[in-house]
């Protein structure tokens, strides 16, 4: 173990550049936020309190809270990420934390390698579920994606019998389940509903057909490890409880994935900031 010190002020100028907060590396067009996911593997959409990670708000309208007028500028990422639906130019779905996250596709397979598919996509969700790792609304969403198709989320509701008023949150947190685990994924927006804008939903292994191969040879040792080595590019320095809140993984699991990946040093200290840190090695 490497003991050195690390300043914040150097750690957050390391940051002002992955993140894309400098004036001139902001980003002005959908191809930019493209480029940016792809440098980074995995983005947030909308800045996370607590998180500590590049967002694509960030990217565009700098480090301030996400505007409650609808006409700031920054809104434009809204637009791109609408257009981008169902393009497979990213993968975009409520994955860490179950928040809005912009995966690179190449990076997708490994997260996907982390996930409870292991065979058939068809016939695995039922075993999940009999194994209580699936809820009965989860099972019924992705039942009716399966059978009849991509939908929006108001003839979804309606062929699942949770339309009432009374079933929002269990239908709201089935498609954060299934969002989660890889199994449905948001294709485009419907003008349907009171605010005449509906998720359209499809299946993951219907729109991305060739996930689950390139996801098969990937052991969960090393989905961990390139995870793990990817936000730590982004962020420069990471405390291990980090780690655990933002992929959810155990201890063991996060000791484990940073003795697999080569491009840190443990430090004791950053200047200015408490707590044990693990530091990328071009910072110090």
């Amino acid at each position: 173990m490497i003991r050195v010190m690390l300043t914040l002020k150097s750690l957050t100028a390391y940051r002002a550049q992955t993140f894309h907060l400098q004036k001139t590396k902001k980003l002005k067009t959908v191809d930019d936020a493209i480029q940016f996911v792809n440098e980074r593997g995995f983005v947030y959409f909308w800045p996370i309190k607590g998180i500590t990670m590049p967002s694509l708000w960030a990217g565009v309208a700098g480090d301030r809270p996400v505007a409650d007028k609808h006409d700031d500028p920054g809104h434009v990422t809204w637009r791109w990420k609408d257009s981008m639906l169902g393009q497979r130019k990213w993968y975009y779905a409520k994955i860490l934390r179950k928040k809005a996250t912009m995966i690179s596709l190449k990076v997708a397979p490994y997260f996907y390698a982390l996930t409870e598919n292991f065979g058939d996509p068809t016939h695995d969700y039922i075993l999940q579920h009999e194994q209580g790792l699936l809820s009965r609304e989860s099972k019924s969403i992705y039942e009716a994606l399966l059978g009849k198709g991509a939908m929006h989320t108001i003839d979804l509701r309606r062929e699942t019998r949770l339309s009432s008023k009374e079933s929002d949150t269990r239908f709201n947190r089935a498609l954060e389940e299934l969002q989660g685990d890889f199994k449905i994924l948001p294709i485009g927006v419907a003008e349907a509903g009171a605010w005449r804008y509906a998720f359209i939903y499809d299946t993951v292994h219907h729109h991305y057909p060739k996930l689950i191969e390139q996801a098969r040879d990937i052991s969960r040792k090393q989905a961990r490890a390139k995870l793990l080595a990817l936000y730590l590019k982004s962020v420069g320095a990471i405390q291990q409880r980090d780690v655990i809140k933002l992929f959810g993984w155990k201890q063991n699991e996060v000791d484990a994935a940073i003795k697999e990946i080569r491009e840190v040093t443990e430090i004791r200290e950053i200047k200015g900031v408490k707590g044990e840190w693990i530091v990328l090695k071009e910072l110090v």
